[in-house]
């Protein structure tokens, strides 16, 4: 897939991962960042060329409607969409004072549900154009949970699950002019990570990096830096990938 002369929309952009997606991608394309922190994704806007920020909450129906109704009316060529806004929360399952149930619909929400309801809504828009993409930004732990971020994980692996089965139906109908892709980091030296040592993780340009190539030679399941080996590990035994995944926590 082309990557440049696109115009991509970005949720959670205005930081992190999302922010050098934009920084990236808006050299060559049309980048819309939207995130729920008004000041925040203003300023990352001001400092990149061909970018707009749109305040928008994806966990809200009404925002995501005002959403994809000024994408229609002002981005009539919008033709990616990479779902980027996450949410994990570190906690066990035994913590006394810790409402996993709370947590864990709050993380389902954000990284799946959320995704299910945008995607839904704008894949009439994308269907328009000859070439486009959804670009989900899953996870490791997709493959195998930690036990000090259950309830992203789990949410991880319903996206992976979800990514899969979008792409196979597009195919099966033949509109597989809208692909789909998949990102998978391993952990990300963000602030989104800091609870969880997100110091000893790769840089979220490594990630930008890997999905632009990972766009341009169509590989649609895309095993970022160390993700990579663990995918391999994961193969040839679940049980070892999962020891090794809690083996530090």
């Amino acid at each position: 897939m082309k990557t440049t002369k696109n115009t991509i929309l970005i949720t959670g952009g205005g930081s992190g991962i999302g922010f050098e997606m934009a920084k990236l991608f808006s050299k060559d394309n049309k980048v819309i960042i939207t995130g729920r922190d008004a000041q925040k994704l203003n300023n990352a806007a001001l400092s990149l060329d061909n970018v707009t920020a749109i305040v928008s909450d994806i966990n809200d129906e009404e925002s995501v409607n005002r959403l994809v109704s000024r994408l229609d009316r002002e981005f009539p060529n919008l033709n990616i969409v990479i779902n980027n806004a996450g949410l994990a929360l570190y906690y066990k399952l035994t913590d006394e004072k810790v409402n996993a149930f709370e947590k864990a619909s709050a993380e389902i929400l954000t990284n799946y549900l959320s995704i299910v309801r945008l995607t839904e809504k704008l894949l009439p828009q994308l269907q328009k154009q000859a070439n486009a993409a959804f670009v989900n930004v899953s996870s490791i732990a997709a493959f195998s949970p930690g036990i000090v971020l259950p309830g992203y994980a789990i949410s991880k692996a319903a996206l992976h699950s979800y990514s899969q089965v979008l792409r196979i139906t597009l195919e099966k109908e033949n509109k597989s002019h809208v692909k789909v892709f998949e990102v998978m980091p391993p952990l990300v030296n963000t602030s989104f990570s800091k609870e969880i040592g997100g110091e000893n993780g790769i840089s979220p340009a490594e990630v930008a990096l890997a999905l632009k190539n990972g766009l341009e030679s169509d590989t649609f399941e895309i095993h970022v830096a160390g993700t990579a080996d663990f995918y391999k590990l994961y193969l040839s035994s679940p049980e070892a990938a999962l020891q090794y995944i809690n083996s530090t926590k």
